[in-house]
């Protein structure tokens, strides 16, 4: 694709490199924003612009923070329904044009992030999420074995449909942790995504996990685009427990309580 027009001075971008041992993490982020951006000028969230893609660099816009508002928090909760209702072709596909897998994790320990179409929610997040990460906890002895099977057990449920909710795949941002969400002067702006097809229900998890500012406004003003199920809040830590086991697998023992706890929950 060829480069965007010269930066304005005054403005330098942002430019963001892959990691050494995945080269392509700066083509998978760029696929991400520009396949979440397609659906903002219908209303869809703003996200980070893509300027270029080089190799394993990213340039992308820079971004000026600004204190998050309870009106921007309004906004971006109605504008993120609209993002998911952009839908995809099926659960676990990554963006559009984009091959083989994805990504997830921090920039300095990046983990693999199984990607292909599946065709229930359940079985894409027992097969594609669950699952691998109990292994690569298991062989790297992040997680004891009793939360292990417990995983596992999840996702034996998953597979079984327990927790299917007949919602169509959503266009999701896939990691949209607090810190994943740039607020600033013009709005709220979406970065470093994991997209993929995946659950509604996922990106307001992770908005959750590490508390969001005004997630009670994002939430509400989402829900008057697009109603939740009645029961939503009761999958939450369901939609969490991939995010907690990486963390209990990236950053320490600190994670693998809650992991636990949310394992068992759903066993």
């Amino acid at each position: 694709m060829p480069s965007a027009a010269p930066y304005p001075a005054t403005v330098p971008p942002f430019r963001k490199h892959s990691p050494t041992n995945h080269p392509r993490y700066a083509g998978w982020e760029a696929a991400g924003l520009r396949w979440l951006a397609a659906a903002t000028p219908d209303g869809g969230a703003e996200v980070v612009e893509v300027l270029d893609v080089s190799g394993p660099t990213l340039v992308m816009e820079r971004l000026t923070p600004s204190p998050p508002t309870r009106k921007a928090a309004g906004e971006f909760g109605e504008r993120l329904a609209r993002t998911h209702a952009a839908g995809a072709t099926a659960y676990g596909t990554g963006p559009d044009g984009w091959e083989g897998n994805g990504y997830f994790g921090p920039s300095h320990d990046v983990l693999d992030l199984a990607l292909g179409a599946q065709s229930t929610w359940g079985a894409h997040w027992a097969r594609q999420r669950l699952r691998p990460i109990a292994a690569t906890c298991a062989a790297a002895g992040t997680l004891d074995p009793a939360t292990i099977a417990d995983l596992h057990r999840v996702a034996d449920r998953c597979e079984a449909g327990d927790f299917d909710t007949g919602d169509p795949p959503a266009r999701v941002h896939g990691d949209l942790w607090s810190g994943n969400l740039m607020w600033t002067e013009q709005g709220a702006v979406l970065i470093d995504p994991a997209a993929h097809g995946g659950h509604r229900e996922l990106d307001l998890a992770m908005l959750a996990l590490f508390g969001a500012p005004h997630l009670g406004e994002i939430v509400t003003a989402y829900e008057s685009v697009a109603p939740l199920a009645a029961e939503w809040r009761d999958r939450v830590h369901l939609h969490q427990l991939y995010a907690l086991a990486v963390h209990a697998h990236l950053f320490g023992s600190g994670y693998a309580v809650p992991t636990a706890s949310a394992s068992r929950r759903y066993r």
